[in-house]
């Protein structure tokens, strides 16, 4: 089966396993998801992700991360650029979501940052999604 937006799909999983509290989703790997990957882990919205060879593209298996509570971390998972209309931002207008209490996934030419770190290396790019 073909995906035609690999970005979508794996926004769309996270969204509908923090939606019924699922300890953990299965996305399809690829670079840019693996970077999107990296910057949630880092921006402390998953416990982590492993990939899986299973020979032919992968599978990125992603630990969601909930408050003691049992509340997502996550509340709003939004794709900004889609293949029929691509989102380019400046470093200057690049969104701060919830005024800078989310974040905002950029993909720059340095590789997939989140805004605040587009903001430190002054590099725009791609706007991919925001997260709330």
């Amino acid at each position: 089966m073909s995906i035609g937006d690999p970005i979508a799909d794996m926004l769309t999983r996270i969204r509908n396993a923090v939606h019924i509290k699922a300890k953990g989703v299965t996305c399809l790997n690829s670079k840019v998801c693996r970077g999107i990957a990296t910057v949630l882990k880092d921006e402390g919205y998953i416990d982590g992700f492993d990939v899986i060879e299973d020979g032919r593209q992968g599978l990125i298996k992603i630990r969601l991360k909930y408050t003691t509570g049992g509340d997502p971390l996550m509340h709003s998972l939004e794709r900004m650029s889609k293949p029929g209309r691509r989102m380019y931002r400046g470093v200057d207008v690049l969104p701060k979501p919830m005024q800078g209490l989310g974040i905002a996934i950029v993909s720059t030419s340095k590789g997939v940052l989140s805004d605040r770190m587009a903001r430190e290396q002054r590099i725009g790019g791609e706007l991919l999604c925001t997260i709330e």
